[in-house]
C-alpha cells in the first residue's frame, strides 16, 4: 500500500464517505475531516507525503482559508480543491495560492484518482534524482536562507556558479519548496539548442508545420505548465533565441510553430549560468533586457574551494552512496587521503569530488580509501576564502575551524590557512595564553611549538 495518506476535508458526511471509499478501493489510506479546525489538527501530524483534498465550502471557513493557513505554516503538501460551485474566479484564486487543481464534484469520480496518480508519478521522478546532501557549512547556509526567502514567490531566479557546483540541485530545492512543488520541473540544456530548433523545442509545433513535422509536438513551456522551467547555462542561447524568449516572457504567451493562435502559460522561470552575464552583455552576446527579466533575484553558489567545511562531509556522503551503488564496504578515508581531499583545489567542484570518491571506493572495495585511490592531480594547495587569515579579530575562529576540518592535524590546518606551521604554532600559543584552546597534537605534529612572527 502506498505510504501517501489523503486527507479529505468535506462537511457533507455522506459525500466524504463516498470519496474516502473510492480512495480506499484504489489502495490509498485516507483520513476524514468535517471541519476546518479538524483538518488543521490532522495536518499538524501530516507528513510531506500526504495530499489534501478539500471542499471549497466548510462550516467554519473555506478550502481557500485552509490552503492559506497551510502555506503560511510552511506546509507544502499538494492541495486539491473540489466544489459544487463552478466559479472560475475561485478556481483561479486557489491555483494562484498553490492548489494543484480544481475539480467540480460531478467529475471527482473520473478525475480525482488520475490526478493523485500524476502527483505521485511526478514525486517519484523527483525522488529518482541524486539525493541532495544537506550541507552545513556557513557559506551554504547563506544560500539556504536566500532559497527560503524567494522559494514561495513567483520571482525569476538566476543561479550563478562554476561548473560542478550544483546549480541544478539549487533549482530543484527552489521548486520543491515553492507552491509549485507538485507540478512539473522541466530542465532545458540551453547549450544543446540551435537557433533553428529552439522555437519548436520551447513552444512546440503543429503537424505539418515544417518538413518532417509528421506529428504535433508539445514544447517545454507546455510541459512545465503550472510548474518550473529551468534554463541551464542560459548564456549559451543564440541571440535570436534570446529575443524569442524575451517576447514570450514579457507577454506571458507563446505561439507553437505553424499554429494560428497564441497560448497563455503559467510557469516560474529559474535560470543558471557559469558566466558573468554582465560581461556577455557588454560583448553583445547576451541581451540586457532578457537578463533583467531572468534576474529578479540572484543566488551565487560558491566553488568548493571556498567551502572547506563541506569537503569531508560531502566525501563521506559520496562514500556511502558509492558503497550502496557499487556494493562495496569502504569504512572511511586514511589520514593521507583526508589531507589530499582537504588541500586539493577542486577545479571541478562537487561534481569532481563525487567522481573521485566513487572511483576511489571502487578501487578500495573495502577497508579505507588511501591517497593513491583518489588519483588526484598534484596541485598547489590554495588559500581559501573560508579559512585564509585576515585580521586578529577573526584569526582565532578561522584557525579553530581549520583545525576541526583537518581533524586536529596542524600540518593540514596550516595548508588550509595558507600559512607556515611555525606561524600556526605561534598563533595557537598566543591564543592558549589568552583563553582555552584545546587542539591535541596528531602523531605527525610532534614538532615542538616555536615562536614566530606573521609574514609581512
Amino acid at each position: 500500500m502506498n505510504k501517501t495518506k489523503i486527507i479529505v476535508v468535506e462537511d457533507n458526511i455522506v459525500y466524504c464517505e463516498y470519496v474516502c471509499n473510492m480512495l480506499s478501493r484504489e489502495g490509498y489510506r485516507n483520513m476524514k475531516a468535517y471541519h476546518l479546525s479538524t483538518a488543521k489538527k490532522h495536518l499538524q501530524q501530516a507528513t510531506d507525503n500526504d495530499i489534501v483534498v478539500a471542499d471549497l465550502r466548510l462550516p467554519d471557513g473555506s478550502g481557500i482559508d485552509l490552503l492559506c493557513w497551510m502555506r503560511k505554516e510552511g506546509k507544502m503538501q499538494p492541495f486539491i480543491i473540489m466544489t459544487d460551485y463552478a466559479e472560475v474566479n475561485t478556481a483561479v484564486e486557489s491555483m494562484k495560492l498553490g492548489s494543484i487543481d480544481y475539480i467540480p464534484k460531478q467529475l471527482v469520480e473520473d478525475k480525482l484518482v488520475p490526478l493523485i496518480r500524476s502527483i505521485l508519478k511526478e514525486r517519484q521522478a523527483g525522488q529518482r534524482r541524486m539525493p541532495i546532501f544537506a550541507r552545513e557549512g556557513s557559506a551554504f547556509q547563506k544560500i539556504m536562507h536566500r532559497i527560503r526567502l524567494v522559494a514561495a514567490t513567483d520571482m525569476s531566479v538566476m543561479i550563478f556558479g562554476e561548473n560542478g557546483t550544483g546549480k541544478e540541485h539549487i533549482a530543484h530545492l527552489l521548486h520543491d519548496k515553492s507552491k509549485r512543488a507538485g507540478k512539473p520541473f522541466v530542465a532545458v540544456d540551453c547549450g544543446s539548442l540551435s537557433k533553428e530548433l529552439a522555437p519548436s523545442a520551447f513552444f512546440g509545433h503543429v503537424k505539418g508545420a515544417f518538413t518532417g513535422a509528421d506529428n504535433a509536438k508539445k514544447g517545454y513551456f507546455h510541459e512545465a505548465e503550472g510548474g518550473t522551467l529551468f534554463l541551464d547555462e542560459v548564456g549559451n542561447l543564440a541571440l535570436e533565441t534570446q529575443q524569442m524568449l524575451l517576447r514570450a516572457i514579457q507577454e506571458r504567451r507563446y505561439r507553437p510553430v505553424g499554429d494560428k493562435a497564441d497560448r497563455n502559460f503559467n510557469v516560474r522561470i529559474i535560470a543558471a549560468t557559469n558566466e558573468d552575464l554582465e560581461v556577455s552583455v557588454n560583448e553583445k552576446r547576451f541581451r540586457q533586457d532578457l537578463l533583467y527579466r531572468l534576474h529578479d533575484f540572484g543566488i551565487t553558489v560558491p566553488p568548493l574551494r571556498d567551502c572547506q567545511e563541506d569537503i569531508m562531509p560531502l566525501a563521506e556522503f559520496f562514500r556511502d552512496m558509492a558503497n550502496r551503488e557499487l556494493e562495496c564496504s569502504v569504512s572511511g578515508f586514511s589520514s593521507e587521503a583526508r589531507k589530499a581531499l582537504l588541500t586539493h583545489a577542486w577545479p571541478g567542484n562537487v561534481r569532481e569530488l563525487r567522481q573521485k570518491v566513487m572511483g576511489a571506493v571502487l578501487q578500495a572495495q573495502e577497508g579505507v580509501v588511501m591517497k593513491e585511490h583518489l588519483e588526484l592531480a598534484v596541485t598547489k594547495p590554495t588559500s581559501t576564502v573560508s579559512f585564509a587569515l585576515r585580521n586578529d579579530a577573526e584569526d582565532k575562529e578561522r584557525i579553530l575551524r581549520a583545525l576541526k576540518q583537518a581533524n586536529g592535524n596542524r600540518s593540514v590546518a596550516a595548508e588550509l590557512l595558507g600559512i607556515g606551521r611555525t606561524t600556526l604554532y605561534s598563533k595557537l600559543e598566543e591564543y592558549g595564553g589568552k583563553s582555552s584552546v584545546s587542539c591535541p597534537l596528531k602523531p605527525s605534529d610532534s614538532a615542538p611549538l616555536k615562536h614566530s612572527t606573521m609574514p609581512p
